[in-house]
């Protein structure tokens, strides 16, 4: 009874202490209940803040990759604009040169290669040893600057014969007998190392070839000796590549495009000068005469000449930043690029069947540089 009525008065009674323990353990679980849903609130607010930050680009690895793809969009914007830039001085030289040799009446395909090579020559110097492009590499012996001097008389060929025969063939035609190359370098590739490809990359080559004969036959400015002229060009284009694969094998003989550019050009200079004053001898005469009657003529040349050492910078720089398979279909769309741009500003006529054969060669070129890739 006692033990009941305590129980009952623990229970209603407050002037008792015995049910404060009750009170006191609810209050308890009632703080340490709300303390620990307290510090859950923290750390969930503070693992959703962090969350926020990265989803928003503002946390480390976040910003990290923020900054990562605006380095990858500046880059992409780079290329853009090197291949434009790529495009139009190709493109540019091709029909500076047309115009200049065709329509301008400045006919000296030799006199102007010189002036290329002496723009090749200065700007590379300034490029490398100023601009610090590429860095410098040094003739090391006698038997590389031989080697070099070689590949710069090939050079000399192909880039002369390519401007004579402008004064004679239309761009179109002309860039259809250039898409020829990759026959004539796995010709010469075969003849100098007899390493055999697969025959499915020989196959491709029939096309190449298909397409120029039928473009010559629906050719209606066909020129002989300008076709074999350019044929020339294309053979030593071809040559040139092949011979220096061949003689600049060596780790210490190795040179980019660009030092190669820089010792090949004052070389060329000095061949091409004499022999321009052999076979052009009325050259000075001429070009004086043509610049007093047309205020550009000087401002022409020079812009032709710094068009050229453009093309072969830009060649370098998309190969180094993209790759030499991006190069050869960029190179392949900017002979279909040029021959329109040329149509339309030259009026040159041209023919269905022409037109037909320079695709078939475009084509050809197209899947002779995929087997290549496949069966390498």
């Amino acid at each position: 009874m006692i033990v009941g009525g305590g129980a009952r008065v623990g229970v209603w009674n407050t002037n008792q202490r015995v049910p404060v323990p009750s009170r006191t353990y609810q209050q308890k679980v009632s703080m340490s209940t709300h303390g620990s849903y307290s510090m859950r609130s923290k750390a969930s607010f503070e693992n959703e803040a962090k969350v926020t930050g990265k989803e928003s680009g503002g946390g480390g690895s976040g910003g990290k990759s923020g900054k990562t793809m605006s380095s990858s969009s500046k880059e992409n914007l780079f290329i853009v604009f090197l291949v434009t830039l790529w495009y139009s001085s190709n493109i540019g030289v091709i029909l500076l040169n047309k115009y200049l040799l065709s329509n301008y009446g400045f006919k000296f395909p030799i006199f102007l290669t010189m002036c290329h090579m002496s723009a090749c020559a200065v700007l590379s110097y300034v490029s490398i040893v100023f601009f610090k492009v590429v860095p410098q590499q040094m003739i090391k012996s006698r038997s590389q600057f031989m080697k070099i001097a070689t590949l710069s008389l090939v050079f000399c060929a192909s880039v002369v014969g390519g401007n004579i025969s402008l004064r004679y063939l239309a761009v179109s035609f002309n860039q259809a007998v250039g898409a020829t190359t990759p026959f004539f370098t796995a010709v010469f590739a075969y003849l100098a190392t007899l390493k055999r490809e697969a025959w499915v990359t020989y196959a491709a080559l029939v096309p190449v070839v298909a397409g120029v004969v039928i473009a010559s036959g629906g050719e209606p400015g066909f020129h002989l000796f300008g076709f074999i002229m350019c044929l020339s060009a294309t053979a030593a284009r071809a040559f040139k590549s092949v011979l220096q694969g061949i003689l600049l094998s060596s780790e210490g003989e190795k040179l980019n495009s660009m030092n190669l550019l820089l010792y090949m050009s004052p070389i060329a200079v000095l061949v091409l000068l004499p022999a321009a004053l052999i076979m052009e001898p009325n050259v000075v005469d001429v070009t004086l005469t043509l610049a007093k009657d047309h205020k550009s003529m000087w401002l022409l040349l020079m812009l032709n000449s710094v068009t050229a050492y453009a093309a072969n910078l830009t060649n370098f720089l998309v190969t180094k930043h993209t790759s030499a398979l991006t190069l050869q279909v960029l190179g392949n769309a900017k002979g279909a690029v040029a021959v329109v741009i040329s149509i339309l500003l030259f009026r040159n006529p041209v023919t269905v069947l022409g037109m037909g054969g320079y695709t078939i060669t475009v084509m050809g070129v197209a899947a002779y540089g995929e087997t290549k890739r496949r069966f390498r």
